[in-house]
């Protein structure tokens, strides 16, 4: 060949190399600390960066606040005080089971108040497998995750004459021993905010690879030991821990890190995130766009926790926090169902089946412990939020095939879910309950918050009725399928709204829309009027119909963003992100209101959730400290990035449909089970262009505004051709719209 033919062929060779999309690393596009600059009073995610694997017992985190705060790292502080073993699922449920781990260099200063050393963001790497930091006095620390231990290495600047490494059980009954022969340091964290059993531990065990020369303990359940290392010399620091017994943290240790290397527990990890960030794999968009939906989808894979250990010959069993024995089987915990029904659990139904079938059993085992099924749980039942969305995730589990627990006691256990309340947590069970059956609806001001308790049991009503006529219960399924109706009886059609009526059925006075609170849960009439998820054509005729109903989701984004803070008394991070925001009424830093952009596909005018959805990517989403506009809550507000983005979102959970937006990516790719995959093509994409002109699914005209899991699940593709004009005849006829109850059951 000459040297010409040769250069072309090489250029050839060249030419198509560059037409290949390169895709870098899902694992390298997270940003850990995404949504950590919030504060009590506003929110950009109420996140931490967490070392961790996937739903893993524990995870871990570089620790600014002081012992006890929920907002255990903030990115505006300047301190580092330790690195913490959490399970915190929230800043205002706070943390359980906690220990801390701290290198100091020189004096030595047990209490968490003193001890905080200085850092620069500049100096921080944090990836979801490793976290790497420089303290300012030059000591570097590295931490990696298993699902219940973690391997760290630290070194201290050479000329460190007296290094130390204080352990800390956070007090509250919590202790610490030392080994020193051994080189380990091993107790028990006794700390928590509730939802746990009087015999709640956490027993943990620290190991050095370097005798500790030093050593000693407080009352106050903190330990610490010094060592003598030669210049440049490392110490590994290996721990791991168990909620059953001592024992079973020392087997949990020998599994997960005995022996094995920082290096060798990050690459493990990283594998593990790698295949499960990999299940959906996205073309196109920019870089930022990349970080925010990879960085969003591994905030939607950290929870619910795994309670799950595995004996000594691999059975697994977990520690209830319900009633405090240990059993056999799966438990998973760490979880508001208000929030994470909409879209993390639909999610995972998709994609992650085998995480669904272990909460599928957690509900049931939960049930069977505390006489409840849980609704916010960490690690057990909590006081906090409303509803009965365990019934939407156990239904849109069992409907979509899932169906790997006794269906008969399920159904008991959703039944008993609507007809009781927990003697002493009102939002497990179903508060007002009496009320609800015998008016048809919950009364305000008898029942607090009650608007908003109506709108959610008529969902969950639905839900229940989907299940039970599913294993031809219809006696059952008719009952409750009327019950789902009862959102009618808060809507007051003079306002056109929902509100409040008492008891004697008289409407609350003085009507006002931008009230927070009192009937309504974290929002005001704006946002809950949409909460008629199984329903929104009968939301519709009550409102006076599509155009009506179009037009008042319209006025939403149009209205003004005043408020009155009303019971709640003052200015809450909702309401103040709500105005930051500056989209009107519409407050997507709450969940009540975050799939109300995608009912515009039920009114037959789907060009207008395609321009405000792809509004909300743009505009509320960002991969840095600021990343959210509101509290993230366990994956939701991430998970709805993820949807969104893919072009499609559950706004109904327990149908099986997924109501189209507009895909934010050239092209996705969902790595589905049976090794089948689905494909979202959208042609001529930008952000001029959100509009869907046109769409084929499986080489066939497609106008439906909405896909079906059975569709996804069986593998095939869907091509959208984009404009930057709607296409306002598409997705307009009666056959086009998703599912409501009163176009009939299905």
């Amino acid at each position: 060949m000459n040297t010409k033919k040769l250069l072309g062929v090489c250029l050839l060779f060249l030419l198509a190399a560059c037409r290949q999309p390169f895709v870098p690393s899902a694992v390298d596009a997270v940003n850990p600390l995404m949504g950590t600059a919030s504060t009590f009073a506003f929110s950009h995610g109420n996140t931490y960066p967490a070392v961790a694997i996937p739903w893993g017992m524990n995870f871990w985190s570089p620790q600014t606040g002081e012992n006890g705060s929920g907002w255990m790292y903030a990115y505006g502080d300047t301190l580092l005080r330790g690195f913490r073993q959490t399970h915190q699922p929230s800043p205002w449920i706070n943390d359980y089971g906690t220990f801390s781990i701290m290198p100091l260099s020189g004096e030595l200063k047990l209490d968490d108040k003193e001890r905080g050393v200085r850092f620069s963001h500049v100096e921080e790497q944090a990836a979801p497998h490793v976290y790497q930091v420089r303290l300012e006095d030059g000591t570097v620390a590295s931490l990696a995750a298993t699902a219940r231990g973690a391997v760290m290495e630290v070194a201290w600047p050479a000329e460190v004459k007296s290094p130390y490494i204080v352990v800390d059980a956070y007090g509250h009954g919590g202790s610490v021993k030392v080994e020193r022969e051994s080189g380990l340091i091993h107790g028990v964290s006794r700390y928590n905010n509730g939802g746990v059993p009087d015999n709640f531990g956490n027993y943990f065990l620290v190991k050095f690879d370097k005798p500790m020369v030093e050593t000693g303990t407080d009352e106050e359940g903190r330990a610490y030991a010094r060592f003598d290392l030669q210049p440049g010399e490392k110490l590994t620091v290996r721990m791991a821990s168990s909620f059953i017994s001592p024992e079973q943290a020392r087997l949990n240790f020998d599994r997960e890190v005995n022996d094995r290397t920082l290096a060798e527990v990050t690459e493990s990890a990283r594998q593990v995130w790698e295949e499960m960030l990999g299940r959906i794999r996205v073309e196109g968009g920019t870089e930022e766009q990349r970080r925010v939906f990879y960085s969003c989808l591994y905030r939607t894979l950290l929870f619910p926790r795994s309670l799950t250990e595995f004996g000594p010959v691999n059975e697994p069993k977990y520690y209830s926090p319900y009633d405090g024995q240990v059993h056999n089987g799966e438990m998973y915990t760490d979880n508001g169902f208000w929030d994470t029904f909409r879209a993390v659990h639909p999610l995972f139904t998709l994609l992650y089946p085998e995480v669904s079938e272990g909460v599928q059993q957690s509900l049931l085992h939960a049930y069977a412990e505390s006489g409840f099924l849980p609704e916010w749980a960490s690690p057990g039942h909590r006081g906090c939020m409303i509803g009965n969305n365990s019934l939407s995730i156990a239904a849109d589990a069992w409907l979509k095939g899932i169906c790997v627990v006794d269906s008969a006691q399920l159904l008991e256990a959703m039944l008993h879910q609507t007809r009781a309340r927990h003697a002493e947590i009102s939002s497990v069970g179903r508060d007002g309950h009496e009320w609800y059956d015998s008016l048809g609806y919950v009364p305000y001001p008898e029942v607090p918050e009650a608007t908003a308790k109506t709108l959610e049991y008529a969902y969950a009503d639905w839900c229940l009725a989907r299940f039970a006529e599913s294993l031809g219960r219809m006696d059952i399924a008719e009952e409750y399928y009327a019950k789902a109706q009862n959102y009618r009886n808060v809507f007051y059609p003079e306002q056109g709204f929902v509100w409040a009526k008492d008891a004697q059925g008289r409407w609350r006075k003085d009507f006002d829309a931008t009230e927070w609170g009192g009937p309504f849960t974290e929002g005001s009439s704006w946002h809950w009027t949409w909460s008629v998820l199984h329903d929104p054509e009968g939301l519709a005729r009550l409102m006076g119909g599509h155009d009506v109903m179009a037009a008042r989701l319209d006025s939403m984004f149009a209205a003004p963003n005043t408020y009155d803070y009303g019971t709640y008394g003052f200015v809450i991070h909702e309401i103040a992100e709500m105005v930051a925001l500056d989209m009107g009424q519409y407050a997507h830093g709450n969940q009540p209101v975050q799939h109300a952009i995608y009912l515009y596909d039920y009114v037959a005018q789907p060009w207008k959730a395609q321009q405000r959805v792809r509004e909300v990517m743009d505009r509320l989403y960002q991969s840095g400290p600021e990343g959210y506009c509101g509290d993230e809550d366990n994956g939701q507000t991430s998970a709805w990035y993820v949807f969104s983005a893919l072009g499609f979102y559950p706004v109904c959970p327990g149908t099986g449909e997924y109501v189209l937006g507009s895909p934010l990516f050239d092209k996705a790719t969902l790595s589905l089970p049976g090794g089948r995959t689905f494909v979202i093509h959208a042609e001529g994409n930008s952000p001029s262009r959100p509009y869907i002109r046109r769409a084929t699914l499986n080489g066939r005209e497609f106008t439906r505004n909405y896909l079906t899991h059975d569709e996804l699940l069986q593998g095939g593709e869907l091509v959208l051709e984009m404009d930057s004009v709607p296409n306002t005849m598409r997705g307009t006829q009666a056959e086009d719209l998703p599912y409501s109850y009163s176009h009939g059951k299905p």
